[in-house]
Protein backbone atom coordinates (compact mmCIF):
# COMPACT_ATOMS: atom_id res chain seq x y z
CA UNK A 1 0.00 0.00 0.00
CA UNK A 2 2.55 2.09 0.54
CA UNK A 3 3.64 2.28 -3.43
CA UNK A 4 0.32 3.65 -3.81
CA UNK A 5 1.36 6.64 -2.02
CA UNK A 6 4.45 6.98 -2.98
CA UNK A 7 3.16 7.11 -6.15
CA UNK A 8 0.33 9.50 -6.02
CA UNK A 9 3.03 11.97 -3.97
CA UNK A 10 5.72 11.91 -6.42
CA UNK A 11 3.24 12.91 -9.20
CA UNK A 12 1.72 15.57 -6.60
CA UNK A 13 5.07 17.28 -5.91
CA UNK A 14 5.51 17.54 -9.96
CA UNK A 15 1.96 18.48 -10.72
CA UNK A 16 0.08 20.54 -7.76
CA UNK A 17 -1.53 23.79 -8.54
CA UNK A 18 -0.14 26.60 -6.89
CA UNK A 19 -3.16 27.37 -4.33
CA UNK A 20 -3.00 29.81 -1.24
CA UNK A 21 -4.34 27.47 1.37
CA UNK A 22 -1.81 25.33 0.28
CA UNK A 23 0.88 27.41 1.39
CA UNK A 24 -0.53 27.88 5.00
CA UNK A 25 -0.82 25.83 8.13
CA UNK A 26 -3.08 28.17 9.49
CA UNK A 27 -5.94 26.14 10.09
CA UNK A 28 -8.55 28.78 10.40
CA UNK A 29 -7.52 30.00 6.00
CA UNK A 30 -7.77 26.25 5.74
CA UNK A 31 -10.81 25.77 7.38
CA UNK A 32 -12.18 28.34 5.34
CA UNK A 33 -10.79 27.50 1.98
CA UNK A 34 -12.62 24.01 2.62
CA UNK A 35 -16.03 25.03 3.74
CA UNK A 36 -16.21 27.57 0.36
CA UNK A 37 -14.93 24.25 -1.88
CA UNK A 38 -17.78 22.59 -0.88
CA UNK A 39 -19.73 22.09 -3.61
CA UNK A 40 -17.51 24.49 -5.35
CA UNK A 41 -14.92 24.69 -8.04
CA UNK A 42 -11.51 25.82 -7.05
CA UNK A 43 -11.57 28.75 -9.81
CA UNK A 44 -15.01 29.99 -8.43
CA UNK A 45 -14.04 29.81 -4.85
CA UNK A 46 -10.78 31.58 -5.25
CA UNK A 47 -11.85 35.15 -4.99
CA UNK A 48 -14.33 33.99 -2.18
CA UNK A 49 -11.12 32.98 -0.09
CA UNK A 50 -9.37 35.85 -1.15
CA UNK A 51 -12.32 38.39 0.08
CA UNK A 52 -13.04 36.76 3.30
CA UNK A 53 -9.49 36.30 4.17
CA UNK A 54 -9.42 39.67 3.74
CA UNK A 55 -12.32 41.22 5.42
CA UNK A 56 -12.50 38.41 8.06
CA UNK A 57 -8.47 38.24 8.94
CA UNK A 58 -8.73 36.51 12.31
CA UNK A 59 -11.42 34.32 13.81
CA UNK A 60 -12.65 36.92 15.92
CA UNK A 61 -13.47 39.10 12.64
CA UNK A 62 -15.52 36.65 11.08
CA UNK A 63 -17.59 35.82 14.96
CA UNK A 64 -18.15 39.61 15.37
CA UNK A 65 -19.37 40.50 12.20
CA UNK A 66 -23.35 40.70 10.96
CA UNK A 67 -25.22 38.01 9.38
CA UNK A 68 -25.93 40.27 6.62
CA UNK A 69 -22.36 41.65 5.97
CA UNK A 70 -20.93 37.43 5.81
CA UNK A 71 -24.11 36.70 3.48
CA UNK A 72 -23.35 39.68 1.63
CA UNK A 73 -19.72 38.38 1.25
CA UNK A 74 -21.10 34.98 0.15
CA UNK A 75 -23.13 36.29 -2.41
CA UNK A 76 -23.73 34.59 -5.45
CA UNK A 77 -21.18 31.08 -3.93
CA UNK A 78 -24.97 29.19 -2.99
CA UNK A 79 -25.86 26.87 -0.40
CA UNK A 80 -25.61 29.75 2.11
CA UNK A 81 -26.06 27.67 5.12
CA UNK A 82 -22.44 26.85 4.70
CA UNK A 83 -21.49 30.90 5.25
CA UNK A 84 -24.44 30.77 8.82
CA UNK A 85 -22.39 27.90 9.84
CA UNK A 86 -19.28 29.44 9.32
CA UNK A 87 -20.19 31.80 11.38
CA UNK A 88 -21.90 29.94 13.86
CA UNK A 89 -18.30 28.10 14.57
CA UNK A 90 -16.53 30.94 14.62
CA UNK A 91 -18.69 32.31 17.40
CA UNK A 92 -18.49 29.30 19.60
CA UNK A 93 -14.53 29.30 18.95
CA UNK A 94 -14.58 32.32 20.50
CA UNK A 95 -17.06 32.19 23.25
CA UNK A 96 -16.49 28.41 24.07
CA UNK A 97 -12.49 27.59 23.13
CA UNK A 98 -10.93 31.12 23.70
CA UNK A 99 -10.63 32.18 20.42
CA UNK A 100 -8.22 29.17 19.50
CA UNK A 101 -9.00 26.89 16.54
CA UNK A 102 -9.28 23.15 17.76
CA UNK A 103 -6.18 21.43 17.09
CA UNK A 104 -7.24 17.41 16.94
CA UNK A 105 -9.68 15.74 14.43
CA UNK A 106 -12.47 15.44 17.27
CA UNK A 107 -12.85 18.49 18.32
CA UNK A 108 -12.78 19.65 14.61
CA UNK A 109 -15.24 17.70 13.65
CA UNK A 110 -17.86 19.33 15.98
CA UNK A 111 -17.59 22.45 14.88
CA UNK A 112 -20.91 23.51 13.31
CA UNK A 113 -20.89 22.74 9.26
CA UNK A 114 -18.03 20.32 9.73
CA UNK A 115 -18.09 16.78 8.76
CA UNK A 116 -15.82 14.28 8.83
CA UNK A 117 -14.20 14.72 5.43
CA UNK A 118 -14.06 18.71 6.42
CA UNK A 119 -12.10 17.19 10.03
CA UNK A 120 -9.72 15.22 8.35
CA UNK A 121 -8.62 17.72 6.05
CA UNK A 122 -8.24 20.64 8.40
CA UNK A 123 -6.69 18.04 11.38
CA UNK A 124 -3.96 16.48 8.33
CA UNK A 125 -3.78 19.68 6.57
CA UNK A 126 -3.10 22.66 9.34
CA UNK A 127 -1.38 19.51 12.00
CA UNK A 128 -0.75 16.40 10.24
CA UNK A 129 -2.37 14.03 11.76
CA UNK A 130 -3.00 10.52 10.30
CA UNK A 131 -6.63 11.34 9.51
CA UNK A 132 -7.76 9.74 5.37
CA UNK A 133 -9.80 12.18 3.04
CA UNK A 134 -12.49 10.53 1.58
CA UNK A 135 -14.79 13.67 -0.68
CA UNK A 136 -16.30 12.68 -4.46
CA UNK A 137 -12.76 12.98 -6.03
CA UNK A 138 -11.47 10.15 -3.52
CA UNK A 139 -14.23 8.12 -3.79
CA UNK A 140 -14.13 8.42 -7.70
CA UNK A 141 -10.26 6.99 -7.99
CA UNK A 142 -10.23 4.61 -5.18
CA UNK A 143 -13.64 3.19 -6.50
CA UNK A 144 -11.84 2.93 -10.32
CA UNK A 145 -8.54 1.79 -8.73
CA UNK A 146 -9.60 -1.13 -6.94
CA UNK A 147 -13.24 -1.55 -9.36
CA UNK A 148 -15.49 -1.66 -6.26
CA UNK A 149 -18.94 -1.48 -6.95
CA UNK A 150 -20.47 -0.76 -4.16
CA UNK A 151 -22.29 2.34 -4.15
CA UNK A 152 -20.77 5.46 -2.60
CA UNK A 153 -24.15 7.03 -1.23
CA UNK A 154 -24.63 3.60 0.64
CA UNK A 155 -23.84 3.08 4.68
CA UNK A 156 -21.63 -0.15 3.42
CA UNK A 157 -19.92 1.86 0.95
CA UNK A 158 -18.69 4.64 3.33
CA UNK A 159 -17.40 2.27 5.68
CA UNK A 160 -15.73 0.24 2.88
CA UNK A 161 -13.79 3.29 0.86
CA UNK A 162 -13.03 4.81 4.99
CA UNK A 163 -11.28 1.76 5.65
CA UNK A 164 -9.86 1.20 2.53
CA UNK A 165 -8.24 5.20 2.66
CA UNK A 166 -7.35 4.55 6.03
CA UNK A 167 -5.67 1.30 5.12
CA UNK A 168 -3.31 3.81 2.12
CA UNK A 169 -2.40 6.74 3.79
CA UNK A 170 0.85 7.23 4.58
CA UNK A 171 1.00 7.83 8.22
CA UNK A 172 4.74 9.39 8.11
CA UNK A 173 3.11 12.33 5.02
CA UNK A 174 -0.84 12.41 6.04
CA UNK A 175 -0.78 15.95 4.81
CA UNK A 176 0.64 15.19 1.50
CA UNK A 177 -1.20 12.01 0.50
CA UNK A 178 -4.20 13.69 1.42
CA UNK A 179 -3.77 16.44 -1.08
CA UNK A 180 -1.94 13.96 -3.53
CA UNK A 181 -5.08 11.85 -3.78
CA UNK A 182 -7.71 14.52 -4.07
CA UNK A 183 -5.74 16.69 -6.93
CA UNK A 184 -5.39 13.15 -8.75
CA UNK A 185 -9.32 13.32 -8.75
CA UNK A 186 -9.72 16.49 -9.70
CA UNK A 187 -7.06 16.88 -12.60
CA UNK A 188 -6.32 13.29 -13.74
CA UNK A 189 -9.11 10.75 -12.45
CA UNK A 190 -12.04 13.03 -13.68
CA UNK A 191 -15.73 12.59 -13.95
CA UNK A 192 -15.96 12.08 -17.48
CA UNK A 193 -12.69 11.62 -20.12
CA UNK A 194 -10.02 10.63 -17.14
CA UNK A 195 -6.34 11.46 -18.54
CA UNK A 196 -5.87 7.53 -17.81
CA UNK A 197 -2.43 8.16 -20.23
CA UNK A 198 -0.31 9.93 -18.21
CA UNK A 199 -1.77 8.32 -14.58
CA UNK A 200 0.55 7.41 -12.48
CA UNK A 201 -1.67 4.86 -11.22
CA UNK A 202 -2.24 3.33 -14.71
CA UNK A 203 -0.73 -0.04 -14.89
CA UNK A 204 -2.34 -0.73 -11.46
CA UNK A 205 -5.81 0.56 -12.31
CA UNK A 206 -8.36 -2.71 -12.55
CA UNK A 207 -11.21 -0.01 -13.80
CA UNK A 208 -9.32 0.67 -16.78
CA UNK A 209 -8.03 -3.27 -16.86
CA UNK A 210 -11.46 -4.17 -16.89
CA UNK A 211 -13.04 -1.69 -19.41
CA UNK A 212 -15.01 -0.16 -16.67
CA UNK A 213 -13.96 3.50 -16.38
CA UNK A 214 -17.31 4.97 -17.21
CA UNK A 215 -18.87 2.89 -14.92
CA UNK A 216 -17.55 3.68 -11.58
CA UNK A 217 -18.17 4.86 -9.34
CA UNK A 218 -21.47 3.54 -8.54
CA UNK A 219 -24.67 5.63 -6.85
CA UNK A 220 -27.65 3.86 -5.48
CA UNK A 221 -29.70 7.04 -4.95
CA UNK A 222 -31.04 9.24 -7.53
CA UNK A 223 -31.86 12.85 -6.14
CA UNK A 224 -35.79 13.51 -6.05
CA UNK A 225 -36.02 16.92 -8.08
CA UNK A 226 -39.33 19.13 -7.09
CA UNK A 227 -40.89 21.80 -8.94
CA UNK A 228 -41.63 25.03 -7.47
CA UNK A 229 -43.17 28.36 -9.23
CA UNK A 230 -41.83 31.26 -7.84
CA UNK A 231 -43.93 35.01 -8.65
CA UNK A 232 -41.74 37.95 -7.34
CA UNK A 233 -43.42 41.65 -7.14
CA UNK A 234 -41.13 44.35 -8.06
CA UNK A 235 -42.30 47.42 -6.16
CA UNK A 236 -41.26 50.79 -7.42
CA UNK A 237 -42.64 53.55 -5.90
CA UNK A 238 -40.92 57.23 -5.58
CA UNK A 239 -37.89 55.78 -5.38
CA UNK A 240 -38.86 52.95 -2.88
CA UNK A 241 -38.87 49.28 -3.19
CA UNK A 242 -39.80 46.61 -0.56
CA UNK A 243 -37.00 43.67 0.39
CA UNK A 244 -38.17 40.52 2.85
CA UNK A 245 -35.80 38.77 4.93
CA UNK A 246 -36.40 34.55 4.00
CA UNK A 247 -37.17 32.61 7.07
CA UNK A 248 -35.96 29.12 8.35
CA UNK A 249 -36.83 25.66 7.01
CA UNK A 250 -36.60 26.84 3.18
CA UNK A 251 -33.88 28.01 0.26
CA UNK A 252 -31.63 30.92 1.19
CA UNK A 253 -32.29 31.21 4.71
CA UNK A 254 -31.43 34.73 5.63
CA UNK A 255 -31.22 36.18 2.54
CA UNK A 256 -33.67 39.31 0.64
CA UNK A 257 -35.68 38.79 -1.59
CA UNK A 258 -39.05 40.67 -2.72
CA UNK A 259 -42.63 40.12 -1.78
CA UNK A 260 -43.16 36.34 -3.25
CA UNK A 261 -46.05 34.99 -4.28
CA UNK A 262 -45.77 31.15 -4.58
CA UNK A 263 -47.81 29.13 -6.91
CA UNK A 264 -48.73 25.20 -6.73
CA UNK A 265 -48.71 24.83 -10.91
CA UNK A 266 -47.05 26.80 -13.79
CA UNK A 267 -50.33 29.27 -14.28
CA UNK A 268 -50.44 32.53 -14.44
CA UNK A 269 -50.73 35.63 -11.86
CA UNK A 270 -54.71 36.65 -11.24
CA UNK A 271 -55.52 39.83 -9.82
CA UNK A 272 -57.04 37.51 -6.92
CA UNK A 273 -53.01 36.48 -5.97
CA UNK A 274 -51.95 40.45 -5.81
CA UNK A 275 -55.42 41.58 -3.29
CA UNK A 276 -52.87 40.55 0.08
CA UNK A 277 -50.50 43.33 -1.74
CA UNK A 278 -52.82 46.23 -2.16
CA UNK A 279 -52.71 45.87 -6.09
CA UNK A 280 -54.67 44.28 -9.03
CA UNK A 281 -52.33 44.91 -12.05
CA UNK A 282 -48.64 43.83 -12.76
CA UNK A 283 -46.54 43.45 -15.66
CA UNK A 284 -45.07 40.45 -16.03
CA UNK A 285 -40.93 41.73 -17.03
CA UNK A 286 -39.05 38.88 -16.41
CA UNK A 287 -38.44 34.95 -16.54
CA UNK A 288 -35.69 32.06 -15.56
CA UNK A 289 -35.00 28.82 -14.37
CA UNK A 290 -32.91 28.11 -11.92
CA UNK A 291 -31.96 24.73 -10.32
CA UNK A 292 -31.21 23.47 -7.13
CA UNK A 293 -29.55 20.42 -5.77
CA UNK A 294 -33.10 19.26 -5.09
CA UNK A 295 -35.22 21.93 -6.31
CA UNK A 296 -36.07 23.89 -9.92
CA UNK A 297 -37.82 26.97 -9.54
CA UNK A 298 -39.47 28.60 -12.26
CA UNK A 299 -39.44 31.81 -11.55
CA UNK A 300 -41.46 35.09 -12.93
CA UNK A 301 -40.88 39.03 -12.30
CA UNK A 302 -43.79 41.74 -12.10
CA UNK A 303 -43.28 45.14 -11.41
CA UNK A 304 -46.10 46.67 -9.72
CA UNK A 305 -46.22 50.64 -9.59
CA UNK A 306 -49.96 51.52 -8.01
CA UNK A 307 -49.35 50.10 -4.85
CA UNK A 308 -49.95 51.55 -1.48
CA UNK A 309 -46.72 50.89 0.43
CA UNK A 310 -48.46 51.04 4.18
CA UNK A 311 -50.22 47.28 2.97
CA UNK A 312 -46.89 45.90 3.73
CA UNK A 313 -46.15 45.25 7.43
CA UNK A 314 -43.06 45.09 9.39
CA UNK A 315 -42.09 41.63 7.50
CA UNK A 316 -41.14 44.02 4.81
CA UNK A 317 -38.15 46.74 4.34
CA UNK A 318 -39.49 49.91 2.37
CA UNK A 319 -35.68 50.92 1.18
CA UNK A 320 -34.04 53.11 -1.34
CA UNK A 321 -33.90 51.32 -4.83
CA UNK A 322 -30.14 52.28 -4.27
CA UNK A 323 -29.62 50.33 -1.52
CA UNK A 324 -30.83 47.39 -2.58
CA UNK A 325 -27.09 46.54 -3.27
CA UNK A 326 -26.89 45.88 0.30
CA UNK A 327 -28.79 43.34 0.54
CA UNK A 328 -27.76 40.04 0.46
CA UNK A 329 -30.05 38.36 -2.08
CA UNK A 330 -29.78 34.51 -4.09
CA UNK A 331 -28.54 34.76 -7.57
CA UNK A 332 -32.19 34.57 -8.35
CA UNK A 333 -32.69 38.01 -7.88
CA UNK A 334 -29.10 39.20 -8.58
CA UNK A 335 -29.49 37.63 -12.07
CA UNK A 336 -33.13 39.73 -12.53
CA UNK A 337 -31.12 42.97 -11.56
CA UNK A 338 -28.92 42.75 -13.75
CA UNK A 339 -31.05 42.41 -16.65
CA UNK A 340 -33.04 45.11 -15.22
CA UNK A 341 -29.81 47.56 -15.79
CA UNK A 342 -29.22 46.24 -19.42
CA UNK A 343 -32.83 47.29 -20.50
Amino acid sequence: MLQFSTLITSWYRLNARDLPWRATENPYYIWLSEIILQQTRVDQGMNYYHKFVKHYPTIADLANATEDEVLNDWQGLGYYSRARNLQTAAKYIMEELDGKFPTDYNTIRSLKGVGDYTAAAIASFAFNEVQAVVDGNVYRLLSRYFDIETPIDSTAGKKEFKALADELIDPKNPAEHNQAIMEMGALICTPKNPSCEICPLRDGCLAKANNKIDLLPVKSKKTKVRNRYFNYLHIVKDGKTIVHKRGPKDVWQGLYDFPLIELKSDRALQPTDLKKFGSSEAEMCFETKHILSHQRIYARFWKITNVNLDVFGSDYNIISIEELGDYPMPQLLIRYLENEELN
